[in-house]
């Protein structure tokens, strides 16, 4: 009996294999999503439903409803200009990373002397944002620089330089809003660039898993590089637009004043029961976009059979 029993253990099937080895292999992160991810969440809820009292012989958790959430959204007096702004700062700065970030892709993936050397360039904010100039007020510090070297005389020519912008479009006949939109993206140039360097290496790895007999084809047919751009580089690459997209609005939610407004009203005030319950409405607010943008996008993707 003991022999049949081993023998029976040897011989497990191939897929019995991989499910065993396939499970051990994910099972790190399967207690990290568990111990570091479901438990805070669930303690999170419970802290948003909750009044917390910490004294000297711990924390008293006393439940009170929905009152935290009323609070968050009624009285207090940040927390709805401070959401309102990270959504409009949202919506203005995804499609222009996006855009600015395939256009250098498609730039950074032709051949030219130093292409090594600039695609390093476009990837250095993402080095420099890992470490300890993440903790820094990088525009501040820009700024200062910048009127250091040339007192105001730089945030006036940037003004001035968006001012005549403005003006040259407007009476090219664009659209106001169209103007308003792109002027803004230039007085915001630097947050785009710094955001982009990951955008820049998904698009780049795309755009060089494409077949280059279908460009070889294209010119054969008498395509121009416009054209064969539309029919071909931005078909193959739709998906990873939607990937960037996605990634750039949780990036852009994951650090801003509203993040800092709910770890100020957490660790500085100890309000964790309103602390909680402004996360669970800006983590709220993230998925209804999320689902928003990714199905609108999605419908407009091509996959190639």
């Amino acid at each position: 009996m003991r022999f049949v029993s081993k023998l029976g253990t040897k011989r497990r099937t191939y897929a019995q294999q991989k499910a065993f080895w396939g499970f051990m292999y994910v099972l790190p992160w399967l207690l990290g999503f568990l111990f570091f991810f479901v438990m805070p969440l669930a303690a999170s809820m419970q802290y948003s439903l909750s009044k917390i009292d910490a004294n000297a012989s711990g924390m008293t958790i006393s439940f009170i409803g929905f009152q935290n959430y009323v609070e968050a959204l009624t009285i207090n007096t940040q927390f709805n200009r401070t959401l309102t702004e990270s959504i409009v700062n949202m919506v203005v700065n995804v499609p222009l990373i996006v855009v600015f970030s395939l256009f250098l892709a498609v730039l950074l993936n032709q051949k030219f002397v130093g292409r090594a050397f600039a695609r390093s360039i476009f990837f250095l904010p993402v080095i420099l944002a890992s470490g300890v100039i993440a903790n820094l007020d990088t525009q501040s510090l820009v700024q200062a620089v910048t009127e250091q070297s040339s007192g105001t005389s730089g945030t006036f020519s940037s003004a001035f330089s968006s001012f005549e912008l403005q003006r040259i479009m407007l009476r090219a006949g664009v659209n106001e809003d169209i103007v308003l939109y792109l002027t803004g993206a230039v007085d915001r140039i630097y947050e785009i660039v710094s955001q982009s360097g990951v955008q820049i290496l998904i698009f780049l790895a795309g755009i060089q898993t494409i077949s280059p007999q279908l460009y070889e084809a294209s010119k054969i047919e008498g395509a121009t590089g416009y054209e064969a751009f539309w029919k071909i580089t931005f078909p193959m690459v739709s998906p990873l637009i939607l990937v960037n997209m996605i990634y750039t609005i949780i990036d852009s939610f994951s650090r801003n004043t509203m993040t800092e407004l709910i770890m100020d009203t957490g660790f500085r005030t100890f309000n964790f029961g309103l602390s909680s319950a402004m996360a669970w409405i800006y983590f709220l607010s993230i998925m209804i976009i999320l689902l928003i943008s990714t199905y609108l996008v999605s419908k407009k993707v091509f996959y190639q059979d």
